[in-house]
């Protein structure tokens, strides 16, 4: 069915597989689409980076956009996409009206990648020092979560790496069951013959600096963890590793605490074949963690906290340690990196979780009879949501006379 189809992802973002999950969920998406033999057209509205994957290499059409410009209505007119992916909910805001004007019958997809909204509200409740109840709407609900949530609204489909985000939606948020999808991030088989625990040391922290949660982890390591970590295993070393390092980064450099930061790592996998234990205290976020399957299919434990692992674990069986209090971390990683024995369980775990869970062949061929069914009935499917129907008509008027006006202001600054 999707074979000679045309699919335009609209992204704020070139994909970078090797700076952040986020990335690679792109990819595998395009990955995916182009099995089908349809053709795909990547379109963005941002300035490439020296990091983005090759997609011309790849036989993949791209293509510069502009935000708040009527060239986009022209190229929407003229290639007429059967389908239209949008990488996050604020690629939709911008692009979606215009869609919904000049291609009505295109397929909508929203690729969230995680929660936005749900990791801000995760972040405050870290700053004010309180607990979240993500049972109670008035403690998620900000202009995020609206705006968030209408996006998938406007859209035929939202795919989701998380479970546990899909449920929150419906039954916090009473979002309809039939606009939601799980597709998580997906792993390659567990690797082959890798260094077993005698000839592998010290930790490793590996994540993208531009997010968040990242930065907040390794400022939680450094100031709260490592010491402790240290007491005990005087010798051990922790190698952090991230794209873009800022210089708040490159100052926790310190080699007499052992505490080495290496900026963006060449080689991610050797990254974590080299360390006997993976360190992810995430305090906040969401989705699903590329690091940890990372760490998981190249068989290096990892010491986590309850939202590092969430929507991960199998009957709450985990490749290595959860806690979440820093002493409890320390502790866990400790005991993992000394006892063989843990070690060697945590990492025959890891393989279960990895073959179970994020094998691309236990999802892919449902997530094609969906995509298939919803572009033959997808006027039938577009009448289930009557909400939908209205956040749709009202967005695409709204938002068209805010691009007007913006459109305007612009032309009058440029001709000042």
């Amino acid at each position: 069915m999707m074979t000679n189809q045309r699919i335009l992802i609209v992204a704020n973002v070139w994909p970078e597989p090797t700076s952040s999950a986020a990335g690679t969920r792109m990819m595998q998406l395009i990955q995916f689409f182009k099995s089908k033999n349809a053709e795909i057209l990547f379109s963005c509205s941002a300035h490439p980076s020296d990091f983005i994957e090759d997609l011309n290499a790849m036989g993949i059409q791209s293509k510069k956009i502009t935000i708040n410009s009527n060239t986009f209505d022209a190229f929407l007119s003229e290639y007429q996409p059967t389908a239209v992916i949008f990488d996050r909910f604020n690629a939709e805001e911008q692009f979606g009206w215009r869609v919904m004007q000049h291609c009505p019958k295109a397929l909508r997809i929203l690729n969230t990648e995680d929660l936005h909204f749900l990791r801000n509200a995760r972040q405050q409740s870290i700053k004010k020092g309180i607990d979240l109840d993500l049972q109670d709407r008035s403690s998620l609900n900000s202009e995020r979560a609206v705006r968030e949530i209408s996006s998938i609204y406007r859209s035929d489909i939202s795919l989701f790496v998380s479970e546990t985000e899909i449920e929150l939606l419906k039954s916090v948020f009473n979002v309809p069951a039939h606009l939601l999808y799980y597709l998580p991030l997906f792993s390659p088989v567990p690797l082959d013959n890798t260094p077993t625990f005698e000839q592998r040391k010290d930790f490793v922290f590996i994540g993208n600096f531009r997010h968040a949660p990242n930065w907040d982890s390794i400022l939680f390591i450094k100031e709260k963890i490592w010491k402790h970590i240290r007491k005990q295993l005087p010798d051990a070393k922790i190698n952090v590793y991230g794209a873009y390092p800022n210089p708040k980064v490159k100052n926790l450099h310190n080699e007499k605490e052992g505490f080495l930061v290496h900026g963006r790592a060449k080689d991610a996998v050797q990254v974590h074949l080299n360390a006997r234990v993976s360190l992810a205290p995430l305090r906040f976020g969401a989705g699903i963690k590329g690091k940890l399957l990372e760490a998981m299919r190249t068989g290096t434990p990892n010491v986590t906290t309850s939202i590092g692992a969430e929507d991960m674990q199998i009957d709450h069986n985990w490749g290595g340690r959860i806690a979440d209090n820093a002493e409890e971390i320390a502790s866990c990683a400790v005991q993992l990196y000394s006892s063989p024995s843990l070690w060697l369980g945590a990492q025959k775990q890891s393989y279960t979780i990895v073959n179970e869970r994020f094998n691309a062949a236990l999802h892919l061929p449902a997530f094609s009879d969906r995509i298939n069914s919803l572009m033959e009935s997808l006027s039938v499917h577009r009448k289930q949501s009557y909400t939908a129907e209205l956040m749709q008509q009202q967005t695409v008027m709204s938002s068209h006379y805010m691009s007007l006006w913006i459109m305007e202001k612009d032309k009058n600054t440029s001709n000042k």
